[in-house]
């Protein structure tokens, strides 16, 4: 089976401007290195976390990835793998990964916008509020494994725990 691509006038608008509208409007600190490239930096409530956009407008593509500030110990990386893959199975949107340079969590997800004139308002904010609330409901459980001592399985159960009051 081949697929037959049909060729488009219309070039789509680079997400990253209307991104870094979306930014300034929430006074993020940010940094846009290229036309291609957006930075930013964001407090959540168990971490700070730093926000990647990249626009590849070849592919009609928007990767972005939302990466804690923790590192993962070489010790502790196996048991990250499996938390990772019982975080994943939660997940309808994105994924969780682990950087295999430095060992840095982080939440990735692309999306094609490839046949649209550009990503709406709500599409980007969607993208950045999808990623930060599923970092921060998973945050303790990368935590539990990585200074807890928890097995991936403690700590699944322990960040799955609806939490009723406050203390």
């Amino acid at each position: 089976m081949s697929l037959t691509y049909v060729e488009t006038v219309e070039v789509p608008r680079n997400p990253l401007d209307l991104m870094e509208e979306i930014v300034g409007a929430n006074d993020w600190a940010h940094e846009r290195a290229s036309s291609d490239e957006l930075a930013v930096e964001i407090q959540g409530r168990w971490a700070d976390y730093r926000l990647f956009f990249l626009w590849q407008e070849d592919m009609g593509a928007l990767h972005f990835s939302c990466i804690f500030e923790s590192r993962v110990p070489v010790e502790k990386r196996r048991e990250v793998h499996s938390l990772l893959a019982m975080i994943n199975e939660k997940l309808w949107l994105g994924h969780f990964d682990l950087s295999t340079e430095d060992g840095t969590p982080m939440f990735r997800q692309t999306s094609l916008l490839r046949g649209a004139h550009s990503a709406s308002v709500e599409q980007l904010e969607d993208l950045v509020d999808v990623a930060l609330t599923e970092c921060e409901r998973f945050f303790p459980a990368f935590q539990f494994v990585i200074w807890g001592g928890k097995s991936a399985e403690e700590a699944m159960q322990a960040s799955l725990l609806d939490v009723v009051g406050e203390a």
